[in-house]
């Protein structure tokens, strides 16, 4: 079992009798998923999903996991996924694939929000490693880029994968993947962002992580909110 299977499992496992879970997306998401599943079935274990992407929702449709769509929801008791970045002061970067609308409004609106990363992620900054993702309106993208560009940002408009076209979120937005100076703390930018129209939503969550678990060489550090 790699470190990605190991800390979903882990926090599988924390999942309590009659939960409202946030699925999350990506790889070790379908790894927590998968053994949500599984607890259902060979244990019995109630538990109602809420799906932050079409990938989340056919996976869990998959497996057998009850769902409730998304805007039948204002909350939740507990939202699962992973991220690109983490800090030990529990600032995550993510968005790098195109459900960034949905997995920050589940994050927000659930009591907590478990975040499962294997080592690597772990980082001294947010964008240390990736371009922050700043989705925008696509009538607006140019004004959006001028003005990341005045607080010192640098960068443009994501393009599909095999660059004939630009990349569309789920929401049907454009992304800008921008870097910024690196003296710009995680609170500054985020901050900065959310004061610029003409943004949907960026790639920074900040303080929404309540508990981070680690996974290295088969071990699982878990960090938790100050708050």
């Amino acid at each position: 079992m790699n470190d990605k299977q190991k800390v979903a499992v882990h926090v599988a496992n924390l999942i309590e009798q009659g939960m409202v879970v946030g699925l999350g997306t990506g790889s070790t998401a379908n790894y927590f998923i998968e053994h949500l599943a599984k607890r259902r079935q060979e244990e019995g274990l109630d538990v109602t999903a809420v799906a932050s992407s079409v990938v989340s929702t056919i996976k869990a449709q998959q497996l057998g996991l009850p769902l409730l769509a998304i805007e039948h929801i204002s909350q939740l008791d507990l939202y699962v996924d992973g991220a690109d970045e983490v800090t030990l002061g529990m600032s995550l970067l993510k968005g790098r694939g195109f459900d960034l609308v949905k997995e920050k409004l589940l994050a927000k609106a659930s009591e907590q929000f478990y975040v499962m990363v294997d080592n690597e992620k772990v980082v001294s900054r947010i964008g240390e490693k990736f371009p922050i993702p700043v989705e925008v309106t696509p009538f607006a993208w140019k004004m959006v880029l001028r003005s990341l560009q005045q607080i010192g940002g640098d960068g443009d408009l994501r393009q599909t994968s095999n660059g004939d076209g630009l990349a569309i979120t789920s929401h049907g937005s454009l992304v800008l993947d921008m870097t910024f100076d690196s003296s710009l703390a995680a609170d500054e930018l985020n901050a900065e962002l959310n004061t610029i129209p003409g943004i949907v939503e960026h790639g920074i969550f900040h303080y929404l992580a309540t508990d981070i678990f680690v996974a290295n060489q088969g071990e699982i550090e878990h960090l938790d909110s100050p708050q």
